[in-house]
């Protein structure tokens, strides 16, 4: 690896504790010691891409997600590992053959048998879409070691802890009824959009969830943002249902929307599977093919954590200006004689590329 202070090609024996012979200092990552391949370098890198030069901030989550992106397009069981037991099997086996050695026989036929194990498993897509360290471990594995070294989180990076006060400006101001509610699970993504200031200048009260959203004290639109998950499609419709004829705006992830763009790399979480209940409601819904059931139910998903922030940001400005607007009676007359109309906000790609 390269060592991030004094840029020297290190040899493993040349890093001792995560320590460079050559300058004596310490770095946080060693590729060799994490499941996700992570160097010091490569994390500045990746940020240096989602941050866009340091002019956007992100979540650890989004973060994340950048890192494992390319570890999730690959399959779980990589190539070398059936071929590696098939060659063991066969050279055990010609030795076995050539000194007439029964045991080594079955030695072989089990080696071979192994391989064979790997190659099915991979053609079946055993094991595909699970990260190779979790969101959680991320934030021990990853960001604890960085901030042990230098004292704090990677430039760009948000602290979104729950002990984090939440940013000025996160909320309308007292006394002032909130224009919309954005309703959006996701803790990481909710603080993104807290921290670049979208809540406090488009009048809209951030929640969490459908408790937070009645204790507000306004009837105004809700927006809803959610994973393109089974739990996430389903949570427009129960919002719905919960606040009767009060307006739900959903503003995505759309399912088929980022199912059909290459660039869009699903996951799957090994505790989030649907259950056999929010199958049916799905299934009864109607609005789902069965190859999108199928998909749905092994717990697959587009994140909100997944796309590329900037882009993010613009998306859910686009639908905030447009709902507060025909919430606003004096947008609504100026838009009447033509103010404000034009010209309309182009839709970025709700994915894009890395």
């Amino acid at each position: 690896m390269i060592c991030p202070h004094c840029e020297k090609n290190l040899l493993r024996k040349e890093r001792p504790d995560h320590t460079c012979s050559h300058c004596r200092r310490r770095y946080a990552l060693d590729p060799k010691t994490n499941s996700l391949g992570l160097s010091d370098l490569r994390v500045r890198r990746i940020l240096a891409k989602v941050t866009e030069a340091g002019s956007i901030a992100v979540t650890p989550d989004q973060l994340w997600y950048a890192l494992s992106r390319n570890r999730l397009q690959q399959r779980t069981f990589a190539p070398g590992c059936a071929g590696s037991f098939l060659f063991a099997g066969l050279v055990v086996g010609a030795f076995g053959v050539f000194i007439e050695e029964v045991r080594l026989l079955l030695v072989s036929g089990a080696l071979l048998l192994v391989s064979a194990g790997f190659t099915f498993a991979r053609a079946a897509g055993a094991g595909r879409g699970f990260p190779a360290m979790s969101r959680a471990a991320f934030r021990t594995e990853a960001l604890a070691p960085w901030q042990r070294v230098y004292g704090g989180l990677p430039p760009g990076v948000l602290d979104d802890g729950p002990g984090v006060p939440p940013q000025a400006g996160a909320r309308v101001l007292p006394g002032t009824e909130p224009r919309a509610v954005l309703l959006c699970p996701d803790r990481a993504i909710t603080a993104f959009l807290i921290a670049v200031g979208l809540p406090a200048r488009y009048g809209i009260a951030p929640a969490g969830d459908l408790d937070a959203v009645r204790a507000l004290p306004t009837r105004s639109p809700v927006i809803v943002l959610h994973d393109a998950d089974a739990h996430g499609e389903l949570l427009v419709r129960r919002v719905r249902e919960n606040l009767g004829q009060r307006a739900v705006i959903d503003a995505g992830l759309p399912l088929r929307t980022v199912r059909s763009l290459a660039r869009a790399v699903p996951y799957r979480d090994r505790d989030g599977r649907p259950d056999r209940e929010t199958m049916a409601r799905l299934t009864a819904s109607g609005e789902f093919t069965g190859e999108e059931l199928k998909w749905l139910g092994k717990g697959w998903r587009y994140p909100l954590a997944g796309m590329p922030p900037a882009r993010l940001l613009a998306v859910v400005s686009r639908v905030a200006e447009q709902v507060t607007r025909n919430a606003d009676p004096e947008q609504r007359r100026a838009a009447s004689v033509g103010f404000m109309t034009w010209p309309g906000p182009t839709a970025p790609d709700p994915a894009g590329e890395r």
